[in-house]
């Protein structure tokens, strides 16, 4: 993310505040008792003063004396002001930052021993129907599906599994493709060239093959099922490490079919679990929290939190557009990856799902349609706000729709005639989802 302009101060109001400071005062203004008179008077012996006055004397004297030490008054150019500020910003960014971290400790602790009970949902849940009908989280899965595609590679299409490799245990889309574009010359010119023997060494500490080969999980094991192998080559005098392609070990047809699947390929897909959860109206009520892990934040997310807020206090002192301000809007709403929508019944009943942001209002119609007694009578879903989502809003994402990350929607049949709505709603099976209160 580019480096936002922090060049913004509090100007006017830091202005207004040093304006209101009044014209000082004199050091030799007092409300001691020593006055001062117009009238011409005699001058008349003064007594020998006593003890007690000469204490007071000095005591007076120490007061001036502190008076001339003081600091002079605030410097009022611009450029003192906005240094000041600049100054202030720094301490109350560093101070934030302080108890953002202090926040971020409370929260992880929390995490370990918050109730379980206040949550809508324990976490993200995901299915992969490439491997089996589990319902596990994304990590969860991510580590089987490594696991899997392993025990595959020593079978007899490694070339194949090592594609799913690259693209489904790496993370870095930029990466995974920069490091199948390299690939897929390294195959296109011995393709292209099949007696220039030249192409058919990669030597291993050439830079491009450090930095976007080798880092990749899976990519030397593309190489070895394309019939690459490692040996020592002599390179100006000296001996080093290459991976040398041999037709013996792959031929071209082969070589050809490897390289159209590595292009081709695609990470195992996992599919978003709804999570079904059908709840009473008290379950509803205490159940209204979304667990620590339904938002991933990274460190650098945290950073990027904290940087924004600072960033607002500055945008506040500014005269923004319309636009401006929707960005911004739209900026926080992307920090959202799920949702949790429930749909409530005239009988008082929840329905919930867990849903993608970026998913269609559609997919929330279908939801609720599949799970209905009767998913051929029309029906309509309505905001808190009376707002009915008509079939417009179906092609709108919920990001769109601001359903974001949790909303309730209230269900009704679309329907004119009363005798022709259905006396119940969700199916029996669904309505077995209901937890003991």
């Amino acid at each position: 993310m580019a480096d936002k302009i922090k060049s913004f101060f509090q100007k006017k109001k830091t202005n207004a505040k040093f304006m209101k400071a009044g014209k000082g005062y004199k050091l030799t203004e007092s409300t001691s008792t020593i006055y001062s008179s117009t009238e011409p008077k005699e001058p008349m012996r003064r007594a020998e003063p006593t003890e007690e006055a000469k204490i007071a004397g000095q005591a007076a004297l120490a007061r001036l004396e502190a008076k001339k030490n003081d600091k002079p008054r605030f410097n009022t150019s611009y450029a003192a002001i906005q240094a000041r500020v600049k100054r202030e910003l720094e301490l109350e960014r560093k101070a934030a930052q302080q108890n953002l971290q202090q926040t971020e400790d409370i929260t992880l602790k929390e995490k370990k021993i918050v109730d379980p009970s206040i949550f809508a949902v324990t976490d993200v849940f995901f299915r992969c129907p490439y491997l089996s009908d589990e319902i596990l989280s994304r990590d969860e899965w991510k580590k089987k599906i490594r696991e899997f595609l392993y025990e595959q590679l020593m079978g007899e299409e490694a070339g194949l599994t090592a594609c799913l490799i690259i693209q489904s245990c790496n993370f870095g889309k930029e990466k995974i493709e920069s490091c199948v574009e390299t690939l897929g010359k390294y195959l296109d010119n011995i393709i292209n060239n099949p007696n220039v023997e030249k192409y058919w060494k990669i030597r291993m500490c050439n830079k491009i093959f450090q930095e976007k080969v080798l880092p990749i999980e899976g990519a030397l094991d593309f190489l070895k099922a394309a019939g690459f192998e490692q040996q020592k080559l002599l390179h100006n005098e000296n001996e080093e490490d290459f991976l040398v392609w041999s037709p013996d070990n792959c031929n071209i047809e082969n070589l050809t079919m490897l390289n159209e699947a590595l292009r081709s390929a695609e990470p195992i897909p996992i599919e978003l679990d709804r999570n079904l959860q059908v709840l009473m109206p008290s379950q509803a009520r205490v159940r209204n929290e979304l667990p620590p892990s339904f938002f991933t934040i990274s460190k650098e997310e945290i950073k990027k939190e904290q940087q924004l807020r600072t960033e607002a206090v500055e945008r506040n002192q500014m005269l923004r557009t319309k636009a401006m301000r929707e960005k911004d809007e739209q900026r926080v709403l992307r920090r959202y990856k799920f949702a949790v929508l429930r749909i409530k019944f005239p009988d008082g009943i929840i329905l919930q799902g867990t849903f993608s942001v970026h998913e269609k209002f559609q997919n929330v119609i279908e939801f609720v349609a599949e799970n209905l007694v009767d998913d051929k009578v029309p029906f309509l879903l309505i905001t808190p706000d009376g707002i009915k989502l008509i079939e417009e809003c179906h092609g709108k994402t919920l990001l769109e729709l601001r359903l974001i990350p949790t909303a309730i929607v209230e269900f009704s049949w679309n329907v004119t005639e009363k005798e022709s709505m259905p006396k119940r709603y969700l199916k029996e099976d669904v309505l077995s989802y209901i937890q003991t209160v």
